[in-house]
């Protein structure tokens, strides 16, 4: 080898990505548009509601179930024979609303079976507190569904008590600690599901894994910035978390798009947007039409089969249902695996867990959370 090659100059690194490329951020516009004016049309095919397979033999935990899709999710199990958790940061709304069910099913079959725990999403104790409470059960666990989720539209920046920004706490740092603290009684469960409801919006999120909470002025925050960055920052985290569950043990991932869905996040929208939200109706789901891929994904005997398949194909990311209950395909940056890999690190670092707490979580040992009682 010459001086001359021996002394040549290393490659510069590449260029950190700063945000969505322009033809990425069309494409992710393209999508969510697309799934508003058409979201009608191609889910036409689907019954309202929706009918479910039985269920009888299942507990299933849904979180955000006093309104909207959580609140239709959680009834429409329980009606059809599962054992419901309604986890709730409002308890009493929860006992009021199982009561009303009750007095409306009486004569109609057996009494609901469905009770409520509760659970804040923004706080990060309290999401632990919840996962020890079940887990002490030592019951079976055969859905999880992370239904709650925020979109503070056109609010300033906020943050949780632990000092994260709030919409990628609630939407996707409080779940993801709580899919992963439940996996004991996932596995019991087995065949069980993790659901995660997301939405078209993480088509034109960005996540910088160093800058998570959005502070260090490399981009500018607004609430939409906040919460597609959120929803994307799921579908990273439970790609990873869907190649590190084995298939011996039989818990699932998804995520899934409800549609554009008239709920409680429109309360913070705009007065113009809440307008508009009335006046085209037509595009805009019900919750109860939006509901229909929760109760899809976590219900239909093939979801189990279509998440072997991606695994034995090394999907790059996890299986995505579209608000008509099809497979689909996430965004063009959701399949960024080096960034995902890195969402996963930071995700379980922000978290409070050691990286190999779904490792250890599998063969039955014990891990050590920041949170919970255990550290009170």
């Amino acid at each position: 080898m010459s001086d001359e090659t021996a002394s040549s100059p290393s490659p510069a690194p590449a260029k950190k990505k700063q945000n969505l490329g322009w033809m990425e951020w069309m494409r992710g516009w393209s999508s969510v548009f697309g799934e508003i004016l058409f979201q009608r049309i191609t889910a036409s095919h689907l019954e309202n509601p929706l009918p479910l397979p039985p269920v009888n033999d299942l507990t299933c935990v849904v979180t955000g179930s006093t309104s909207g899709i959580g609140r239709e999710t959680a009834r429409q199990l329980a009606e059809a024979g599962a054992h419901v958790v309604m986890a709730v940061r409002n308890t009493k709304a929860a006992q009021e609303l199982i009561l009303q069910w009750q007095n409306e099913w009486s004569g109609k079959g057996l009494p609901l079976n469905i009770e409520a725990m509760e659970i804040d999403l923004l706080s990060l104790d309290s999401v632990a507190k919840f996962a020890e409470a079940l887990n002490a059960r030592l019951g079976p666990l055969h859905v999880l569904i992370n239904n709650a989720g925020m979109f503070a539209m056109g609010e300033a920046q906020k943050f949780s008590e632990e000092g994260y920004e709030q919409h990628m706490q609630v939407n996707h740092l409080a779940p993801a600690l709580l899919s992963v603290l439940l996996l004991p009684s996932l596995i019991r469960g087995s065949p069980s599901r993790i659901i995660n409801v997301n939405s078209v919006m993480h088509s034109v999120g960005f996540v910088d894994p160093d800058d998570m909470n959005v502070v260090s002025g490399r981009r500018k925050y607004s609430s939409l910035v906040g919460y597609s960055s959120s929803k994307l920052a799921q579908i990273m985290f439970s790609s990873i978390l869907f190649k590190k569950l084995p298939l011996e043990t039989g818990v699932s991932v998804v995520c899934l798009s409800p549609g554009v869905v008239l709920t409680n996040v429109a309360r913070d929208l705009s007065r113009f947007l809440q307008a508009l939200y009335a006046v085209i109706p037509y595009f805009i789901f019900s919750p109860q039409e939006g509901c229909r891929s929760s109760l899809f994904s976590a219900t239909d005997p093939q979801i189990p089969e279509y998440w072997e398949t991606l695994k034995n194909d090394d999907w790059p990311v996890c299986p995505f249902i579209s608000q008509d209950c099809r497979p689909a395909n996430p965004s063009e940056e959701a399949h960024n695996t080096e960034t995902a890999q890195r969402v996963w690190e930071k995700t379980l670092e922000l978290v409070g867990l050691p990286l190999d707490a779904v490792e250890k979580l599998i063969e039955g040992e014990n891990i050590q959370c920041r949170y919970g009682a255990q550290h009170e």
